[in-house]
Parts: C-alpha cells; structure tokens; sequence
C-alpha cells in the first residue's frame, strides 16, 4: 500500500487521523507539525525517513499530511492530500477553526481510510491524476539536507516545492516593481519642478542683468 498514515490538523492540534499499519507515524507526524513554520503560509513539503516520505500540504491553516512508501511518486500523494483538504473542508466549514483535538475522527477516520485505500490500490487515481494534471508543479522539487528536524535528532531530507515559493517570490516581485516604479515617476516628477525653478531663476537673473535692476525698470520704460 503506497499511503500508510494520514492527519488532518489545525495548527499543532490533530482533528483525524488514520493510519493502515502499525507504525509510529503517529508520533513522528506530530512532531512534524510541531516544527512546521508558526505562520499560516501555504505550503507543499516532504520529509524522508529511510523508506518512507512524509508529505505535507497547509492551506489557509489546515495541514493535512500523509506517509507514503518512499518509492512512490509523489503526485499520488500530494493529490491524496489535496482530495483530503477539499473533503474536510467542504464537511465542516467553520467549524474546523474551533473543533477539540479529535473530535471529527470518529466520523472522518473512515474517509481518510477509504482514500488511501483508493490512492494507494486503484490504478484509475493515476490515470485519473494525471488526465487533470492536479499536481504538475510536484515534478519541480528540489532536495536540500537538514538536521534534527525531530526531538530525536533525526536526519531527514526536506523537499521544498520551489513553484509555491516561486508564486510567493513572483507577487512580491510584482510588488516591489510597482512601488519602484512609483518612487521612479515621483523623483522625475520633482526634478522637472527643480528643472523648471532653475530655469525661471536663470531667465529672470539675465533679464534683470540685461533691464539693469531686479525691477527691470530698462525694459518696461
């Protein structure tokens, strides 16, 4: 089976989870949440731990994550993930900004189960995945080595999606242009005035030098 574990959570509190092994993906998957960045950023990262990759997804300050074998492809995954944020979502709405630790895993547990099974066993997912193209920019992942991303001082690999921070990066960009932008047409706009002071300053100087006195009294005789 390719997905073996699955959490919803809000922030660091876990609202369902699932899991189709005996494994201690539980503990690891809370402590992943626990070192995840404090803002609600969205984000797409993997860790790696031996055979097996842990796949995150936070939107708007859900976190879903999922361990998968490591051989998979991680579009599966990651399209688990996003079916998984729509789901919940679309089941509890507002209610998910105040529910208790676990109090929609009775009912939920049994969906995170039935989508595993389904990502995991039904080559239909990936016909399907890859028909939508839900997940294209997981092929641009990058690898960069981290330590002691766990309180047991691990070694795990983190996977960044670079095409989330690259749309982040993008509209920040944007941004800084604009206002560039704006300080550049301000700046010409007050040279223009500092040009055109200067050269009225100089055009009454030579006509006050040419009409003899700063009344020009020579030249309105």
């Amino acid at each position: 089976m390719a997905i073996l574990y699955a959490l919803v959570a809000r922030g660091t509190v876990v609202l369902a989870e699932f899991s189709a092994a005996s494994t201690n993906a539980g503990a690891i998957g809370k402590q992943i949440l626990e070192k995840l960045p404090g803002n609600n950023d969205d984000s797409h990262v993997s860790y790696s731990q031996g055979r097996y990759v842990f796949h995150v997804k936070r939107t708007d300050g859900l976190t879903v994550l999922c361990m998968a074998d490591g051989s998979s492809e991680r579009r599966i995954p990651f399209a688990f993930l996003e079916n998984i944020h729509q789901r919940f979502v679309r089941t509890y709405g507002r209610a998910i900004r105040s529910a208790q630790a676990y109090s929609m895993n009775d009912e939920f547990s049994r969906v995170l189960g039935q989508q595993m099974e389904y990502y995991s066993n039904d080559p239909n997912a990936d016909r399907i995945i890859r028909m939508k193209g839900e997940m294209s920019q997981v092929r641009n992942v990058m690898i960069e080595n981290i330590d002691k991303v766990l309180d047991r001082g691990e070694h795990l690999e983190l996977l960044v999606d670079k095409t989330v921070n690259m749309r982040g990066n993008t509209f920040s960009f944007r941004k800084q242009a604009r206002r560039f932008n704006n300080r550049v047409w301000w700046r010409n706009i007050q040279l223009l005035i500092v040009l055109i002071l200067t050269l009225s300053v100089l055009v009454y100087v030579v006509a006050a030098f040419v009409c003899r006195g700063p009344a020009l009294p020579s030249c309105f005789k």
